[in-house]
């Protein structure tokens, strides 16, 4: 499933290639998103996604898990206000040059929830957010926000699907992003490292107005070719830019690759077990 390469662009005076956000969009799209397909895996199975499934996906980034569900025969439509670049593979993954109308029926890929509403079509059968939950401060906000806007989209009884990070203690990468994140102190408004909470999904989906129906936990482990590779696909996700910014992407590297000392196998790859949390919410 690895997507067709976008267009390279120039960075921008004072920005790394490693930083640039095209770079980094790619090093998601190529790397980094995979680590969740057993989650993704374990919702449709779950949820029995198939042709009659109507999904809207928050926080879609490129687009691997809407790919998933539409190979079931779902009809999805993806949101994905914050990361551009990953909506522009998502693109080029779901919708590539040449898609014929009924691809593009089925297939729709938004900046905002508000353009996700279709008049014409049923209401939304499931709404997911995959993005995990309890890695960076004001991330509970955040998936808030775009449930606010996305449930009243989806008919009565319709499953809402939150995703958050494990137990620190089952999660070996907590362990590395703590390190970097203890090179900064959280910015103003959130984006620093904070541990998952016990009852954290619960409380969004509380306070969206949503009804809790049932969890499970899925191993997500992180495995990488190389710790180069490890660098790209941990740096693309978000959970150090505050350090980069704080101090600069070289030291970052640097106190990054001695944490993942203890998970670099004698073969040079890098492996590291984790455990992802999902809930299931009902729209009321």
């Amino acid at each position: 499933m690895t997507p067709t390469l976008v267009r390279r662009h120039l960075p921008q005076a004072g920005q790394s290639p490693r930083t640039e956000p095209g770079a980094r969009a790619r090093d998601w799209s190529e790397i980094q998103e995979r680590m969740l397909v057993p989650l993704y895996e374990a919702v449709h199975e779950r949820l029995e996604v198939g042709p009659a499934t109507r999904l809207l996906g928050l926080g879609c980034g490129s687009g691997l898990a809407l790919l998933m569900a539409a190979s079931r025969g779902a009809a999805v439509t993806g949101v994905e206000a914050v990361h551009p670049e990953r909506l522009a593979l998502a693109r080029q993954r779901l919708l590539p040059e040449g898609s014929g109308p009924r691809a593009r029926r089925r297939v729709r890929l938004v900046e905002r929830p508000g353009d996700a509403a279709d008049a014409t079509a049923p209401p939304y059968t499931l709404v997911t957010a995959f993005e995990p939950i309890g890695g960076t401060a004001g991330d509970a906000e955040r998936v808030g926000g775009l449930l606010a806007a996305a449930t009243p989209l989806a008919e009565r009884g319709a499953a809402v699907v939150l995703a958050g990070w494990g137990p620190p203690e089952r999660c070996a990468t907590s362990a590395v992003v703590r390190v970097a994140a203890g090179l900064a102190d959280p910015p103003p408004g959130g984006g620093g490292w904070r541990p998952a909470l016990r009852d954290g999904l619960e409380d969004v989906a509380l306070r969206a107005g949503l009804r809790p129906d049932g969890s499970g936990r899925v191993a997500c482990p992180f495995g990488y070719a190389s710790v180069d590779s490890a660098l790209k696909g941990l740096l693309s996700t978000g959970l150090f830019d505050a350090a980069v910014a704080a101090t600069d992407e070289a030291r970052v590297e640097k106190e990054v690759t001695e944490a993942l000392h203890p998970y670099r196998r004698k073969d040079g790859t890098v492996w590291m077990p984790n455990v992802f949390r999902y809930l299931v919410a009902r729209v009321p």
